[in-house]
């Protein structure tokens, strides 16, 4: 094991040597391996101690493979590997446990995960089911998908060619993987054909219907765990579909049955367990473009064929000559309501806001004064309230909206009107006269909390929230917490909100965290330029 990792590290030295700038007087390259796949940065230093980054074409095998190798010989999940090299042909490895992540941007420091299978649980799981019977007719559906056919036949002056059917007992069988019935009306129409195939074209409004195998498919792999990535999404809030209350608010359901796509990770998909407004049999479009959540299209799939019927009626469509003609049809509307945008992005909070608005984003970077919320009372749906750098008093008008993502400057730190609060998940504040946090202990639902641009009276109290699983700090803030042995007991996630702390600070707080860092594995030797994709003499321990 030893000698192949000896052997890999000098071939990736060897690359990296060749790729180096006229001048070069060391080179460093970081590559990690984990959860996300492959990550690697490199920087060479020049003559007069310059420095500058580089990207060497590497074969990444020799990366993994030596990752691989170290985190097999010391039960890594993530290994880090930081490879020195100079032009004498020294080089050196050292490899860590990756038990922090360094991060940029608007949220800087290291973050460390301490349970890496807790997954947030979207807030759409816990709504209650819709009790409406489907609205779908499936001898009618059969009817107009019969009709469709025939009328895109006329248009393109040939008729298209669908895949036979599938049987009773296929559909029995998927339905059983599924673990839900499909919709009558969908039933009804792989049993006239197993989608569209190569020759309908776009038959679903541009999209392909894609066969029965492929559905149960698609529907299981939508349904794997995901990394959330908590560095961006602990306060990630999913909005409301219109109308509101018909689809569950997450980005995902083992319910949401896929069965129309265009190969590009977004999909029709019939809705077996819907919000308590909707129809069971519902028709949503959801998948990687939709990132507030779900959209909501017609009450089934039923109505979705005679929405498609009348745009061919109204033509509302065009032929397109490309190899086998197809029909693009030019549907305007993305659902069949339509409402106000649930989003608002301002300066400031207008005297009048929408009761459809379900986010308000204010940033000014030229404050005049603090923000009134009152006006808020006006949006009922409101979920995620982010206000920067305008200085907030009064929290009161929160008190009975359903604001789950908070971002907020509240000099004063008055919190008793989010005492009890039933929806608030995430917190990110900001103080400037110590806060007291006791109010927060009655959030039952408070799982994110940032307070490293906040004073606080007492961090210690964060050991009385069971529930809470994020939590970012200052290095103070958390040697305060680490001190005392008051760490939330259920952190799933933490972050050093320290943009400038060096990677062995961060290690020493998460070792303190109760990570384990282990030991170095180090790798050293010389290389020369015409035999380094051979190999080299190393030395390990």
């Amino acid at each position: 094991m030893a000698e192949l990792i000896e052997q890999g590290v000098a071939r990736v030295a060897g690359a990296i040597a060749a790729a180096a700038p006229v001048g070069w007087t060391e080179a460093v390259l970081v590559s990690t391996e984990g959860l996300f796949g492959i990550d690697i940065t490199g920087q060479c230093t020049l003559s007069g101690a310059r420095t500058r980054s580089f990207h060497p074409a590497l074969d990444f095998k020799d990366l993994r493979d030596v990752a691989s190798a170290v985190g097999t010989a010391r039960g890594w999940d993530c290994t880090r590997l930081e490879i020195r090299c100079r032009p004498s042909g020294e080089y050196s490895l050292v490899a860590s446990h990756d038990v922090v992540s360094r991060l940029h941007g608007e949220r800087p420091g290291f973050l460390a995960v301490l349970d890496r299978n807790y997954r947030l649980s979207p807030a759409g799981y816990a709504q209650k089911e819709g009790t409406a019977g489907p609205a779908g007719d499936p001898d009618l559906a059969l009817a107009r998908l019969r009709a469709y056919l025939e009328r895109r036949a006329e248009i393109l002056g040939r008729s298209e060619t669908l895949p036979p059917p599938v049987t009773e007992a296929t559909l029995a069988d998927a339905e059983r993987r599924l673990g839900r019935p499909l919709p009558a009306d969908l039933r009804a129409l792989y049993l006239f054909a197993d989608g569209s195939g190569e020759d309908a074209c776009g038959l679903f409004g541009n999209l392909g219907w894609i066969p029965l195998a492929r559905l149960v498919a698609a529907n299981a792999g939508l349904q794997e765990p995901v990394w959330t990535g908590w560095e961006n999404n602990w306060d990630a809030v999913v909005l409301d579909a219109d109308p509101p209350g018909t689809v569950r608010r997450c980005h995902e359901h083992p319910a949401w049955f896929p069965f129309a796509t265009a190969a590009d990770g977004n999909y029709l998909a019939v809705d077996m367990s819907p919000a308590h407004a909707g129809r069971t049999g519902q028709v949503i479009q959801i998948g990687r473009d939709y990132y507030d959540g779900p959209l909501y299209v017609c009450d089934s799939v039923t109505s979705l064929l005679a929405r498609y019927l009348d745009l061919l009626d109204r033509g509302a469509y065009e032929v397109e000559r490309d190899g086998i003609d197809y029909i693009d049809i030019m549907d305007d509307s993305d659902s069949c309501e339509s409402w106000a945008d649930p989003e608002l992005r301002s300066r400031g909070i207008p005297h009048e806001v929408s009761p459809a608005v379900q986010a308000v984003l204010i940033q000014d970077n030229a404050p005049t004064g603090p923000m009134d919320l009152a006006p808020l009372a006006t949006a009922p749906h409101l979920r995620r309230l982010e206000l920067k750098r305008r200085p907030v008093t009064d929290l009161s008008p929160l008190r009975d909206l359903p604001v789950e993502s908070l971002a907020v400057d509240l000099p004063g730190g008055g919190l008793a009107p989010l005492q009890g609060h039933r929806h608030l998940g995430s917190l990110d504040l900001a103080t400037t006269t110590a806060t007291d946090l006791t109010p927060l202990r009655t959030a039952p639902n408070l799982r994110g909390l940032d307070l490293s641009r906040a004073a606080v009276q007492d961090l210690t109290v964060l050991a009385d929230f069971p529930h809470l699983r994020y939590l970012a700090l200052t290095g103070n803030q958390w040697a305060v917490l680490l001190n005392e042995g008051k760490v939330p007991p259920s952190l799933a996630a933490a972050r050093l909100a320290e943009g400038d702390a060096s990677r062995d600070e961060a290690l020493s707080w998460a070792a303190r965290l109760g990570l384990p860092v282990g030991t170095p594995f180090v790798v050293s030797g010389t290389f020369a330029a015409d035999d380094a994709a051979d190999g080299a003499i190393g030395r390990t321990r």
